[in-house]
């Protein structure tokens, strides 16, 4: 007698999460067709402090900001909003990794100082843009409904 053919098991985890999965997916790749664009738009020529992801990045945990008060503060947003724009949208348009090949990049043809500048400025720059939006946002949403 043939033993019965075992499927594997969707993990527990897994379970129910193919819509999150879908507009993480969606998401993700508006945003990094949005830093594609700025890319083409401001490109940074070899050896060159990387502007455009610096400003992307800033750009976008402003935006990160703003976005955590209003669907934490603010609106009831549906299930979906956060992983679509929050991770999907947001992640993709901000680059770790287009961040790390840059400062390599600058290193390789010698430019130590300019990729500790940029390795900096781009720290600051992120977290100072989250805390101020966040701030900020706060505190005109806070004044508009006394």
């Amino acid at each position: 007698m043939r033993e019965p053919v075992r499927r594997p098991r969707t993990p527990v985890v897994l379970r129910g999460q193919g819509r999150v999965v879908a507009v993480v997916a969606l998401g993700g790749a508006l945003g990094a067709c949005a830093r594609y664009g700025a890319a083409l738009l401001w490109p940074t020529p070899p050896g060159a402090f990387p502007w455009t992801t610096l400003a992307v990045n800033v750009a976008g945990c402003a935006v990160i900001g703003v976005f955590m008060v209003l669907i934490t503060d603010v609106w009831a947003a549906l299930p979906l909003v956060r992983p679509f724009f929050g991770t999907g949208v947001l992640g993709g348009f901000t680059t770790f990794s287009t961040y790390a090949v840059e400062t390599q990049r600058l290193l390789e043809v010698r430019e130590p100082g300019t990729a500790l500048g940029y390795l900096g400025l781009t720290l600051v720059g992120a977290v100072a843009a989250v805390w101020l939006t966040a701030t900020v946002t706060r505190r005109l949403l806070t004044g508009r409904l006394r």
